[in-house]
C-alpha cells in the first residue's frame, strides 16, 4: 500500500498507519536522508525474517538499526566517550557506524561478529516512525543485488512484493550511506557513500585519530 507524506512535516496520522504496520509484524519501505529503505521491528522474527525474503539477500547480509536519537543507541551498543563523541558529530546524518553489540541485541539479527550497524538519518519521516515504535527498526536498502538503489516510491511499491506500507515523500536518493567501522583502530571505511570519509582516514588534516587525541587530552586536563 502506497501512502504520500510530507517528508518535512510528516502527517501523525500516516506515521501511526506505518507504526501499527510494524507493530503487526509488516515489512515497509520509507525514505532516509540517503536512500529508500526497507525495514520491521527488531522484536519480530517473522518480520525480519520477511524481510530477507522480500528483498533476496542471504541470512549473513548486516542489517542496520535506525534509532531516532543518540540516547537510545548506548541500548543496543558500548558506547565510550570518544565514540559517543564520534556519533554526536556526525549524526543524525548519512552515516552507519558498526559498534560492538550489547547483550540487548534481539539473537535473531546478530552477527557472528557481535557488532551492530547504527543510523540515525537526517529524515522527519523515518524518525517519527522508529520514535512512534518505541525501539529501531531494523533496516535494509531498498535495491536488488547489485542494481542502484530504487528512487521511486511507486516502484518500490510494485517490485518489492510483500511489503504492508510504502511512505512516499518524493524522489529518493542513489548513494547510500558511508559505513564506518568503530570497532577497529583506526577506524575502517567499509564503505564510501553520501557522508564525506575524510575526517576518518589518517591523512585527512582532522582525523578521527586526532579527535582521539584531543579526548585524551581533554581527559587529562579534568583530571588535573
Amino acid at each position: 500500500m502506497l501512502v504520500e507524506i510530507n517528508a518535512q512535516f510528516p502527517e501523525p496520522r500516516k506515521v501511526r498507519r506505518a507504526v501499527d504496520a510494524l507493530l503487526e509484524g509488516e515489512v515497509i519501505a520509507y525514505p532516509t536522508d540517503t536512500v529508500y529503505g526497507l525495514g520491521c521491528d527488531i522484536t519480530s522474527k517473522k518480520a525480519v525474517d520477511r524481510l530477507y525474503q522480500i528483498k533476496g539477500m542471504e541470512r549473513s547480509h548486516p542489517l542496520a538499526f535506525i534509532c531516532p536519537d543518540l540516547s537510545e543507541i548506548a541500548k543496543y551498543a558500548i558506547v565510550d566517550n570518544q565514540t559517543y563523541r564520534v556519533l554526536r558529530r556526525f549524526l543524525p546524518g548519512p552515516y552507519c557506524f558498526i559498534l560492538e553489540a550489547t547483550r540487548e541485541v534481539p539473537r535473531l539479527v546478530q552477527t557472528k561478529r557481535k557488532t551492530i550497524g547504527i543510523r540515525i538519518p537526517n529524515h522527519e519521516v523515518v524518525r517519527a516512525v522508529v520514535e512512534g515504535l518505541g525501539r529501531p527498526v531494523i533496516s535494509t536498502t531498498a535495491q536488488k543485488g547489485g542494481d542502484d538503489p530504487y528512487v521511486d516510491a511507486q516502484e518500490i511499491d510494485a517490485d518489492f512484493h510483500g511489503l504492508g506500507l510504502v511512505l512516499d515523500a518524493g524522489a529518493g536518493g542513489l548513494v547510500p550511506t558511508t559505513v564506518i567501522d568503530l570497532t577497529t583502530s583506526p577506524p575502517t571505511v567499509v564503505r564510501e557513500g553520501a557522508g564525506p570519509v575524510d575526517e576518518f582516514v589518517d591523512e585527512a588534516p582532522r582525523s578521527l585519530r586526532n579527535v582521539r587525541e584531543e579526548m585524551k587530552r581533554l581527559k587529562a586536563t579534568m583530571r588535573d
